[in-house]
């Protein structure tokens, strides 16, 4: 039985990601489908809207057979280990095929790409850009026009080439696929069809109408309940002053701390803090990775003691999922679990941390953590 993958965050669950899944039923009829999901915090450095269990929830419900956990010391960072952690899955479960979405719908250009990364003059441009100031993003595509002419700036394809690149360098028999990206990622109006989730976020932040923006099973959820970076500021307020070596958490790198420090009591907000603290070198995305390792206490120590999957952690599937781990769990090489161990894996201890602090914050039952299954038809 051959498969085919998808990777997502689903923060929120809408309209383009209900069209990305029917256009992989549609070129993968009856194969069934598995998905590499972010939980409860994300690669842009922000709380997810809707805990993991709802969104598995949502999945299921509209078509994707086999619900995965992208593990929180590969979800909350940047996007080439991100897409080193869900390329690694998705190997291991034995998935033929990854669909995602792309501005260039174009795999040929990202074969093009891979070339000129591979080359050590690429690598040197990329450092002397970084001491120019650049971030990594615009010292990545700086390099790349230059040795190419070739541009690498819009947010899927950058996403989208790390997938690539990490099929290539972990020499999976994975074959990538691409659907044509239909709206602008960083669009922060809705368009009342397919939008974008930063403008569905910032619409339920100013309690407007998106009910013409989400599947209605979605909206269902979100009616209920949803969640904001503010609602975890205080909890970051209070580690930032009571932490006394920020340097020893992921991603702070030398001498901004003094710099977050420094702007912290002035700013009165997490989006305020942040762009206190961005400078040129920063992207906001990075300056928010910062603050969520500092607030889930995810240290340089454990980052560097979780740099490879340990098990794959099961969120909820189907009949047809069940069927299809069944078929290939003898030959995966590391732990399929649905459920939590203590102490057995740094990684899933971690996991378990950080559930129990978004779960305090936001006053959620952790006991809603278990498996979601859809019954046979």
């Amino acid at each position: 039985m051959k498969s085919v993958g998808i990777i997502c965050e689903y923060n929120p669950f809408h309209n383009g990601h209900l069209y990305h899944l029917q256009k992989v039923k549609e070129m993968f009829p009856n194969m069934p489908i598995v998905l590499i999901l972010s939980g409860n915090f994300t690669q842009r450095g922000i709380p997810s809207i809707l805990d993991k269990w709802d969104k598995t929830e949502i999945a299921l419900h509209y078509g994707v057979d086999l619900v995965v956990e992208l593990p929180f010391s590969f979800a909350t960072q940047s996007a080439d280990i991100f897409a080193y952690g869900a390329i690694r899955l998705l190997t291991l479960l034995q998935v033929d095929y990854l669909v995602f979405g792309s501005e260039k719908n174009d795999i040929s250009f990202f074969q093009q790409l891979l070339d000129v990364v591979n080359t050590k003059q690429y690598h040197e441009l990329v450092r002397n850009y970084q001491k120019q100031g650049c971030n990594y993003p615009t010292a990545l595509n700086h390099a790349l026009h230059e040795l190419s002419g070739l541009s690498l700036s819009t947010p899927n394809d950058l996403l989208g080439f790390s997938y690539i690149k990490q099929i290539h360098d972990q020499h999976s028999p994975i074959i990538p696929v691409t659907i044509q990206r239909t709206n602008n990622f960083h669009d922060t109006a809705l368009n009342h069809h397919i939008s974008s989730a930063t403008s569905i976020r910032k619409a339920l932040e100013n309690q407007e109408d998106i009910q013409d923006d989400v599947p209605a099973f979605c909206l269902a959820y979100l009616k209920k309940k949803n969640y904001t970076i503010q609602d975890f500021f205080p909890f970051l307020q209070y580690k930032l002053y009571s932490s006394s070596q920020l340097g020893t958490y992921q991603t702070i790198d030398e001498g901004i701390e003094n710099r977050i420090l420094k702007v912290l009591p002035s700013s009165h907000s997490w989006q305020e803090l942040v762009t206190n603290t961005k400078t040129k070198r920063y992207t906001y995305n990075k300056i928010n990775r910062m603050f969520v390792h500092i607030l889930c206490d995810f240290t340089k120590e454990i980052a560097s003691s979780t740099k490879d999957i340990e098990y794959i952690r099961i969120l909820g599937l189907n009949h047809l999922g069940q069927a299809y781990l069944h078929q290939i769990k003898k030959e995966v090489t590391v732990p399929i679990i649905t459920k939590y161990y203590k102490d057995k894996w740094v990684g899933l201890t971690l996991e378990r941390k950080i559930d129990l602090i978004y779960c305090s914050i936001l006053g959620i039952d952790i006991k809603k953590d278990r498996i979601r299954r859809v019954p046979n038809k």
